[in-house]
């Protein structure tokens, strides 16, 4: 370079000498004078100092606007470098000397890259921050708002680092994103759910806690802010509360359906039309997902056929009221438990005509009273059974006693081994009887201490007529005892004569063993009631005795009257019957 000014200046001074030459030449010619001339010559080299001058004070200048150019390089190198994050930079020479251009040329390209690498970190950051600020939107139910605000980047951190930060943040958020728009998916899913069970709109429900939670808005653009979340949360507690209550009021209106059915008897066809009432009477809140199951209409018609079966039941209440009167009577007349029935009747009558008593109350009290009469059936049912059993022995005593004085039984008539075999069971039976007895007394004994109350059979003690059964027993083996002897005394002399003329007559037998007994029975089946005739009990002979020999079945005659109960009870003796 400096060879290159040497070059000018010499063409210069060549330059300035040929003109100075020539400006002699015009002086010599014009007849200047030499004051004149060295004038003129000092007034040039001034003005040739003065570009001179000019040019060393521009290139100064520019020297020092370089060295400022070139100081503003680098700091914005080192700044770069910093925000960037970078500690070195390999694409930067090494060469720090030289000319103050070579230096500029130098760190240029290196500038401009990091300058390019700058625009690029900061498009990547407003990027991502662009999408958190998106998310935290959509969560804090703010996003339109947020979405027409500006991203600022803050330029001095462009590092790595600081884009690693912002990536985490990013796809925590978008980790929340997701599992809220899950929850909201499944919310929306139950709202569904109950609405269809409970017949109510699903689209009007859910638009009015958000509009995009429409099934026609795409998946991605739902709500997922807190409100709504919270709003949804909230209308399904509130619709499982109107299931809850729904399926409680349904159940209800089933249960009266169905005792409004069992009370008036009502046809199966008839019932069926609400068989979708019914089949939920027993379902759980969970179990119960039937679309349409708990639909307002459906309760609406249950209500209305409720209220018109209890229309019904009140005109039908007299009716109704006897059958269970009936049902209840048939309970005591099973337990052979006495009530008047007819007071009981009258009673039921003059309650429904006062109108004082509700139906429901009248009809719920009835209902008691068949589950008590049940309940001390039930508890008279072993007695119950041993008093049959005892009255079928008794029974199968008196055909015996028959049998035994039928003077034809061994005849080979039709039927006579069917008879014999009969005698032979019936003869195992009636030994089994004492004991019988004997256990029946003691089960009543228990039950009456159990109770404190006396076991009445038909409105006799069962106590008395046990005790009247064994005395009279006890009475009838005397008479037996008796009549073996006298017919041992009647035989006597027979026998003493058959020794002497060598034959024997056969003995008659007494009227009161041969004669048959005549007991009370009804259409030739045994009067199960039991009740005493005017001899206390037994039959008579011809002298008007009683007979003891004949059978004392309770069926026919072992049982006492209800004065005579009462008076044993009490510790007196009936008076004598009238003959």
């Amino acid at each position: 370079m400096a060879e290159v000014d040497v070059q000018n200046l010499l063409l210069g001074e060549t330059t300035c000498g040929s003109l100075l030459h020539q400006l002699q030449k015009i002086w010599d010619e014009v007849g200047e004078s030499d004051e004149e001339r060295d004038k003129m010559l000092l007034q040039i080299e001034q003005e040739c100092l003065d570009v001179y001058k000019r040019k060393v004070d521009q290139a100064t200048k520019s020297r020092s606007h370089l060295l400022q150019t070139l100081a503003d390089a680098k700091l914005e190198f080192s700044t770069l470098l910093v925000s960037l994050g970078e500690k070195t930079y390999v694409g930067i020479p090494e060469k720090t000397s030289g000319t103050i251009k070579e230096q500029l040329a130098a760190i240029a390209p290196a500038l401009e890259q990091l300058w390019k690498q700058k625009d690029e970190r900061i498009k990547e950051i407003s990027d991502v921050q662009a999408q958190i600020q998106k998310i935290c939107g959509e969560i804090g139910g703010n996003s339109d708002r947020l979405e027409n605000q500006a991203v600022n980047v803050d330029v001095s951190d462009l590092s790595l680092k600081k884009l690693d930060e912002f990536h985490d943040q990013l796809q925590e958020l978008q980790k929340e994103k997701s599992d809220r728009l899950h929850k909201v998916l499944e919310l929306v899913s139950t709202v569904h759910d109950l609405c269809a069970v409970l017949g109510i709109d699903f689209y009007s429900m859910v638009t009015e806690v958000h509009p995009s939670l429409n099934d026609a808005t795409d998946v991605q653009s739902k709500s997922i802010s807190n409100d709504t979340l919270a709003r949804l949360a909230k209308t399904v507690v509130a619709l499982k509360e109107d299931k809850k209550q729904r399926l409680q009021k349904l159940q209800e209106l089933a249960t009266q359906l169905i005792d409004l059915w069992n009370l008036m008897d009502t046809s199966e066809e008839e019932q069926g039309l609400f068989d979708h009432v019914t089949c939920n009477i027993s379902a759980s809140v969970d179990e119960l997902n039937v679309p349409g199951a708990l639909a307002q209409d459906l309760i609406e018609q249950a209500e209305v056929e409720v209220e018109r079966l209890d229309q019904l039941k009140s005109s039908r209440m007299k009716e109704i009221a006897f059958k269970r009167q009936g049902e209840l009577e048939e309970i005591f007349a099973r337990a052979h438990i006495e009530i008047d029935t007819q007071a009981a009747r009258e009673k039921i009558l003059a309650l429904i005509d006062s109108g004082n008593l509700e139906p429901s109350e009248l009809l719920a009290d009835m209902d008691n009273q068949i589950i008590k009469a049940k309940d001390e059936a039930l508890s008279r049912k072993e007695i119950l059974d041993k008093v049959e059993k005892w009255m079928s022995a008794c029974e199968e005593e008196s055909w015996l006693d028959d049998y035994n004085r039928d003077d034809n039984r061994y005849n080979a008539s039709r039927g006579a081994h069917l008879n014999l075999k009969r005698a032979e069971k019936a003869r195992i039976l009636v030994n089994k009887i004492p004991a019988l007895v004997d256990t029946l007394v003691g089960k009543t004994r228990a039950w009456e201490e159990d109770h404190e109350l006396t076991f009445m059979y038909d409105g006799v003690p069962l106590l008395a007529m046990l005790d009247e059964y064994a005395m009279l027993r006890q009475e009838r083996e005397e008479e037996k005892r008796k009549l073996k002897e006298q017919k041992k005394i009647q035989e006597q002399p027979s026998i003493e004569q058959e020794t002497s003329f060598g034959s024997r007559s056969s003995p008659a037998r007494p009227a009161s063993i041969t004669k048959k007994i005549a007991g009370p029975r009804a259409n030739g089946t045994p009067n199960r009631r039991l009740s005493l005739n005017q001899n206390g009990g037994r039959p008579v002979n011809k002298d008007g005795r009683r007979d003891s020999t004949k059978s004392i079945s309770p069926l026919k005659h072992a049982a006492i009257s209800k004065d005579d109960a009462a008076s044993r009870v009490s510790g007196t003796e009936p008076a004598p019957s009238t003959p």
